[in-house]
């Protein structure tokens, strides 16, 4: 067995051209050093966003109540123009006076309340209220105003709006926590009688009146 001489005598690996040396100093590449360095790569500043219509609406959104206000006088004062009268108008006031009325106020509420937020008028925020979170609902009177409304729509047509209206006022005293038995029976018939003269006699706008029609 033969074996390869080494040494001085043995066969020689080919040699690799060494690369040039990256030359450092004031003519290399030098690294950033200092808070430059740790912060890395530079970024362009991002654009500054336009704030300014963002506050400006913040400040004035009083406005949005004003929107609201406007849209709905206008459509109270739309149904109320386009609203057909098959009934004999009596005098001056008509089915039309009472919502035509609303609706004019409440557009010149709207238009009254942006002046005065474009003059700066600012709305004092309100004081919470001294509500107790952890008290469960009052369902017992919320099933009782409901028992009286649902009686109301039934009995209107056989008793007439001023008897069902008497039941419909007093239910709603008792139901809210009114005790008075000798007292709310005759403001709630006083109530009910002056609604029905209201609608009946001076708007024009007929209600059933039951067993009272000949009398009332």
């Amino acid at each position: 067995m033969t074996t390869e001489p080494t040494g001085p005598t043995g066969p020689a690996e080919p040699t690799r051209p060494t690369e040039p040396a990256e030359p450092t100093g004031p003519i290399g590449p030098t690294e950033p050093t200092g808070p430059a360095a740790s912060e890395g790569p530079t970024r362009e500043p991002a654009p500054k966003q336009d704030t300014t219509t963002h506050s400006w609406l913040r400040d004035h959104s009083e406005l949005g109540v004003c929107a609201l206000l406007l849209a709905i006088g206008a459509l109270v004062l739309t149904d109320a123009l386009t609203m057909s009268v098959d009934i004999a108008q009596r005098g001056p006031i008509g089915p039309r006076t009472v919502p035509f009325v609303v609706g004019s106020a409440l557009l010149l509420v709207a238009v009254l309340l942006a002046v005065d937020v474009l003059r700066g008028g600012r709305g004092e925020a309100e004081g919470g209220e001294d509500v107790d979170l952890d008290e469960p609902a009052d369902w017992r009177t919320v099933l009782l105003l409901s028992g009286v409304f649902l009686a109301t729509a039934v009995l209107i047509g056989p008793l007439g709006f001023p008897i069902a209206g008497a039941l419909l006022f007093w239910g709603s005293a008792y139901a809210l926590g009114s005790r008075h038995h000798d007292r709310d029976p005759l403001i709630a018939a006083v109530l009910s009688l002056a609604t029905y003269f209201l609608f009946d006699n001076l708007l024009g706008v007929p209600l059933p009146g039951g067993p009272l029609m000949g009398v009332i």
